[in-house]
């Protein structure tokens, strides 16, 4: 190989290696985004994050609380110092209150833990005496025991979590598989039973809706 043609090969290199180097520093610099991250929906609404993943159209999606915002909110992540929008309401369901949405995936870092909840799967409803845990962006983390499914329809579980403003939204989970979402607490924050909507009923809702969100798995 000739002088000319080696040059050319270790300036393309470098190249590829100025590129890389410069994407990896974008990637670091992005908010981290997982099930438990609080999130602020048209910089005013505070909730948190259920999960974060893929649909069946390899979109960046996730999910929070339907009461969080209507479609085309933006969200933001909170304590970005740069109030950046990493996102948006794509649907928004008021029956079930669960709502999707699409993030910009050059904008966020997802991971599938949180301090110390970690989203692997997804799974059915848990069931008394079982004991599940939540992590919201307002109260942290808190475990407590399921009294179990309250309508016949078997889409709401209630728990003795603590849950205050802000947490709608949080994963609840069973070690590491989300089993429902916080959506409300009864009477007092952290002394009433927290009312939330089981992953299973919002699973069957979204798929059967298609469109954004469909076919849903955490990372």
């Amino acid at each position: 190989m000739s002088r000319t043609a080696l040059a050319l090969a270790a300036a393309g290199a470098a190249a590829l290696l100025s590129t890389a180097s410069a994407e990896a520093q974008a990637d670091d610099t992005a908010p981290t985004v997982g099930g438990g991250s609080g999130i602020l929906v048209d910089s005013r609404v505070g909730c948190t994050l259920t999960t974060i993943g893929r649909d069946n159209e390899q979109r960046l999606v996730g999910l929070t609380a339907g009461h969080c915002g209507e479609p085309g909110a933006t969200v933001v992540v909170e304590g970005d110092p740069d109030g950046t929008a990493v996102g948006r309401f794509a649907y928004t369901d008021h029956t079930l209150d669960y709502a999707v949405i699409e993030f910009d995936a050059q904008r966020v870092t997802p991971v599938n833990q949180i301090g110390g909840t970690t989203i692997t799967e997804l799974g059915g409803p848990a069931f008394f005496p079982a004991v599940v845990c939540k992590r919201g962006s307002t109260s942290g983390t808190s475990c407590g025991v399921v009294w179990g499914d309250v309508r016949a329809t078997a889409t709401e579980t209630w728990t003795q979590m603590c849950v205050m403003k802000g947490d709608s939204g949080a994963p609840v989970v069973a070690g590491s598989t989300l089993v429902g979402m916080v959506n409300a607490y009864l009477g007092v924050g952290c002394l009433g039973p927290e009312v939330g909507t089981n992953i299973s009923a919002i699973m069957n809702d979204l798929n059967a809706r298609g469109g954004v969100g469909a076919g849903y798995r955490p990372l």
